[in-house]
């Protein structure tokens, strides 16, 4: 009972995620939790309710210190798959 009364909690207390794309170049990331992965296709992450994944070529991030993430990189695809707790994620994607 206490972990769905502390998810809950989590829930309505967690900062509203804000993403931002220009282009297919630069992605701009609102309270950004925790990179979870990072390498030049692929980066995975933590931002509010949501996982975000990015899929592309050269993409490199920066200035995650500040709480916010700017990945940038030719950016082909961005998945968003709601978090609740660690069972119940419901993908939503897009092609670039």
């Amino acid at each position: 009972m206490f972990e769905k009364l502390s998810g809950r909690a989590e829930e309505f207390l967690s900062p509203v995620s804000g993403i931002h794309i220009e282009s297919n170049r630069e992605l701009v990331v609102e309270n950004c939790r925790r990179i979870e992965e990072c390498d030049e296709v692929f980066m995975q992450f933590i931002s509010g309710h949501l996982r975000v994944q990015v899929w592309g070529s050269g993409l490199r991030a920066y200035d995650h210190k500040t709480g916010g993430l700017v990945i940038r990189g030719r950016i082909m695809r961005i998945e968003l798959a709601e978090r609740r707790g660690s069972r119940d994620e419901r993908p939503v994607s897009g092609e670039l």
